[in-house]
């Protein structure tokens, strides 16, 4: 049995949680899955002094597998903060991977069709970096430190090859290695060395303004793109608004123990916050939460939960296709109407005669 720990949001996050639950129930997918909860609410997280972080982190590294409803991120820099950069440290995640998909009805920029994804970094390079300030010759100077490593270079440039073979995509760009040789040149070395270990996926380095530069008349095909921290961050969020709603996108954490190159846990979540102004009035979008929790079975050995994962996936976007939306993608079912639109083809898809009927129609 696939156990996964669950870890409980705020506000709306939470909300959407409990939606993509009721997707995988048991009379749903027809599997039990071992669900471990986890309070990650703001509450619970001030009341143990963030212990409830580390003692969800420990059990993903234990099974596995966690799904992340979202959570509140407080201001005042001296309470309980991101729960984010704990659990990501706690799991040796290095990789966060952020995919854009067309969503049907759904208008997205320069012609882009084909699933994009961006393979980033989750550690080091600009984040975290040491600053200070220094006044020299009357002018102020900022300095900062930043660091990446061997491995987590290569580990993202490993994983985003093996990503691109499983979808059948290119991998394409890179970063600034003409200006910066030493610091990010190490990276473009281990993606050309993931290369000659794939000489199956089609490679096509670019530099970092070239990839962004490219997107708008490379949109037509699948990419994978792999990036450094800081580029990753701001070409996922560009990627994903492509599409014209982050809705259809996913996002996962993934880590690394041992110098391995094979991901030891699977974090999914989504990639938007917790929009307090749509809490308890049953209006918000579950599709993102639903494709984080198909994600993270897609990764699982257990060949069921692979097929509930293929199941949900296709659901959900033949859901919006029929014209069942929420507000945001232009429609007026509510956040349980979706669901139980999904629910009803995922259960129709999973059903004997449904798996012959995809069977047949695949063949």
């Amino acid at each position: 049995m696939t156990t996964i720990a669950v870890l409980r949001g705020d506000q709306t996050g939470e909300e959407l949680l409990e939606q993509a639950l009721r997707v995988i129930s048991p009379g749903v997918i027809g599997i039990a899955l071992d669900l471990r909860f986890f309070d990650l609410s703001l509450d619970h997280r001030r009341a143990t002094s963030n212990a409830v972080v580390v003692e969800a982190a420990d059990a993903m590294v234990a099974c596995g597998y966690g799904l992340k409803a979202a959570t509140v991120t407080p201001e005042d820099a001296s309470d309980v903060g991101s729960p984010n950069a704990l659990l990501r440290e706690r799991v040796g995640g290095k990789v966060i991977l952020r995919t854009g998909r067309r969503i049907p009805g759904v208008a997205g920029i320069a012609g882009v069709g084909a699933p994009i994804s961006v393979v980033r970094m989750a550690v080091d390079d600009a984040y975290n970096a040491k600053e200070w300030r220094e006044i020299s010759n009357s002018d102020e100077l900022a300095f900062r430190t930043e660091r990446i490593s061997r491995n987590t270079c290569r580990v993202v440039a490993e994983f985003a090859f093996q990503h691109a073979r499983t979808v059948h995509a290119r991998v394409f760009g890179g970063p600034k290695f003409t200006v910066s040789r030493v610091y990010e040149g190490m990276f473009k070395e281990e993606m050309d060395a993931a290369a000659q270990r794939h000489p199956d996926v089609t490679y096509e380095p670019q530099l970092i303004d070239a990839t962004y530069a490219l997107l708008f008349s490379r949109a037509g095909e699948p990419l994978v793109i792999p990036a450094m921290n800081r580029d990753g961050d701001c070409l996922s969020d560009l990627v994903l608004q492509m599409f014209g709603s982050i809705a259809g996108a996913e996002s996962l954490v993934l880590g690394f123990h041992d110098e391995g190159l094979t991901p030891s846990v699977v974090m999914a979540e989504a990639p938007h916050g917790t929009a307090p102004a749509l809490q308890g009035k049953n209006i918000a979008n579950p599709m993102a939460m639903i494709l984080a929790i198909a994600s993270l079975l897609a990764f699982t050995p257990d060949a069921p939960a692979r097929a509930a994962s293929r199941a949900i996936y296709e659901a959900t976007f033949e859901t919006v296709r029929a014209g069942t939306r929420t507000a945001d993608l232009g429609g007026q079912a509510f956040t349980s109407e979706f669901t139980d639109a999904v629910i009803a083809l995922v259960r129709a898809k999973l059903a004997p005669d449904g798996l012959t009927r995809e069977t047949e129609r695949s063949s």
